[in-house]
């Protein structure tokens, strides 16, 4: 219910920072993932931990991260800031939460539009990379439950290769948690595992998210 209800206060409270910088509208909105995790901790006793916060560089990469439950979309927020979702534009059509959603400049990406979708997301994610923001690819395009192996789409490797930026491989188990598609959330700790830089050079986008893959299902495998 509070979930919910942030949604609708947050939202009302994007209609008067429009005006405002980015980082300013940026900070003011995703504050809502930090509420909505001291909700979490508080009602439901559900925590994290963070592993390998050692291996984050001193400048944005893209970061290539499991996709189990509405979770990450929050503790991720925290984790790397300011950062750039990269999403189907569909969301932001969502009422109230595609507005809020809308100020923080996502990349927003028409998944039917083919060869040109993944032009899209190499132009406007070199662009946020070089205004400083981290980006945030799902690899595995959707929601999967903890411990399924899909395909990895090639997007968030392309764009490291043309963007010659590292990839930042980010392991966790919140899917035993706060699984996708229901309603309950359970008690416990969640572990993120953040692992070592992943350099493009000299590799191909294949590569780069075999690379990926195998060391994220590697470290779920642990968890």
């Amino acid at each position: 219910m509070l979930f919910v209800l942030s949604v609708v206060v947050y939202a009302g409270l994007a209609l008067f920072v429009v005006p405002l910088p980015f980082r300013h509208r940026y900070r003011l909105l995703t504050n809502w993932a930090d509420l909505n995790l001291w909700f979490c901790a508080r009602i439901c006793r559900l925590k994290y931990r963070v592993e390998g916060l050692e291996n984050i560089p001193n400048r944005p990469s893209v970061i290539m991260a499991a996709h189990q439950s509405t979770w990450e979309t929050l503790a991720l927020q925290q984790l790397f800031a300011p950062l750039a979702w990269v999403i189907k534009r569909e969301l932001l059509w969502i009422p109230f939460f595609g507005w809020g959603l809308a100020l923080i400049a996502p990349i927003a990406i028409n998944r039917r539009a083919g060869q040109m979708a993944s032009q899209q997301l190499i132009d406007k994610g070199s662009a946020r990379l070089a205004q400083g923001r981290w980006v945030v690819v799902f690899p595995q395009g959707t929601r999967v439950a903890f411990g399924e192996r899909p395909a990895y789409k090639l997007g968030g490797a392309r764009l490291a290769a043309s963007a010659n930026v590292p990839v930042i491989p980010v392991a966790h188990n919140a899917g035993r948690y706060w699984p996708r598609r229901q309603f309950l959330k359970y008690p416990g700790i969640i572990t993120v595992r953040i692992g070592p830089a992943i350099q493009p050079y000299g590799k191909s986008p294949d590569r780069i998210s075999a690379e990926v893959k195998r060391w994220i299902e590697s470290a779920e495998a642990s968890l």
